[in-house]
C-alpha cells in the first residue's frame, strides 16, 4: 500500500540486481526514492559438472537466490532421492518457483548458523552432502558438516566480483540511508564508494554480524532489521518515523 512514511529519502539499495527491484519498490512505494547499487556484480561460470550427477548426492543445499537461479536452468529434472535445503525463506521460495517441493530451511533467521540449527540436518553421518554457491564464501557450513561426519563437494555456480565505482558517487549527506545485505557487500561499497559518506550515513543491515563488521568500519549508526524485505522497509519507516 502507498505511503508518504520515506517522502523525500533516496535510501541506497545494494542488493545483487536480480533481487533488488522487490525493495526498492516497496521503498518507492512509502515515498522514498531507491537509489540502486549493486554491492556484488555477479558473473557467470562454465556449467558445473557436479550438476549432472547430483544423483549421487543425498543433499543440496543452496546458499542464495542467485545459486538457485544460476544452477537451476542446468538442471532438467530433480532426482527424487535427493533432499533439498535452503539458508533461508527467500532462498526457499526461489527453489519453489522451480518446482521443488519439500525444501529444508530455518524457520527463523537466515544464514548458515539458522541451517544448521535445524533438526532435518542435524545427522548427516556418512552423507554425500552438495553446496551450491558461489566462488568463495563462508566456510561455516561445509566445515560443520564434515565434524559432523558427511562428505562435503562445493558446486560453484557464479562469481562474485567487485562492482565498478559510480559515475557520479553520492557525497555526504546526499543519502538519507544504505542498505547492506552481507558483510562482503559491505566490504565492496567501502572499496568503491566515498568511506566518509558511508561512515555518516545510517546503514541498515540483516543480520548482527554484518552489523559488526560495519561498526569495526567505524560506520557511526548501524541499525539492524530482519532478513526479509518488508521487514527491511519496515524498520526503515520505523527509525525515519521516530527521526522525523
Amino acid at each position: 500500500m502507498a505511503s508518504d512514511s520515506l517522502k523525500g529519502l533516496r535510501i541506497l539499495v545494494t542488493r545483487p540486481r536480480a533481487q533488488a527491484a522487490r525493495l526498492a519498490r516497496l521503498i518507492e512505494q512509502s515515498g522514498g526514492q531507491a537509489q540502486l547499487f549493486p554491492a556484488i556484480e555477479i558473473e557467470d561460470v562454465p556449467v558445473p559438472a557436479a550438476l549432472a550427477r547430483l544423483h549421487e548426492f543425498d543433499l543440496a543445499i543452496f546458499v542464495s537466490p542467485t545459486a538457485v537461479a544460476k544452477a537451476m536452468p542446468h538442471i532438467k529434472v530433480w532426482p527424487e532421492r535427493v533432499r533439498v535445503a535452503a539458508v533461508g525463506a527467500g532462498t526457499r521460495r526461489a527453489l519453489e518457483k522451480h518446482g521443488i517441493a519439500n525444501v529444508i530451511a530455518p524457520t527463523a533467521g537466515a544464514d548458515s548458523e539458522a541451517l544448521l540449527a535445524t533438526r532435518e540436518v542435524g545427522d548427516v553421518a556418512g552423507k554425500r552432502i552438495a553446496i551450491l554457491r558461489g566462488d568463495g564464501g563462508r566456510a561455516l557450513l561445509g566445515d560443520t558438516f564434515i565434524e559432523r561426519g558427511a562428505n562435503v563437494e562445493y558446486v560453484t555456480c557464479y562469481r562474485r566480483l567487485l562492482p565498478k565505482p559510480p559515475a557520479h558517487p553520492w557525497k555526504p549527506g546526499e543519502l538519507a540511508a544504505v542498505t547492506a545485505s552481507s558483510s562482503q557487500g559491505l566490504e565492496n561499497l567501502f572499496a568503491v564508494l566515498d568511506p566518509g559518506m558511508l561512515r555518516s550515513t545510517p546503514l541498515f543491515v540483516p543480520h548482527a554480524r554484518i552489523a559488526e563488521r560495519a561498526r569495526a568500519l567505524a560506520v557511526r549508526e548501524v541499525v539492524l532489521a530482519g532478513h526479509s524485505d518488508d521487514e527491511m522497509l519496515e524498520r526503515l519507516v520505523a527509525y525515519f518515523r521516530s527521526h522525523g
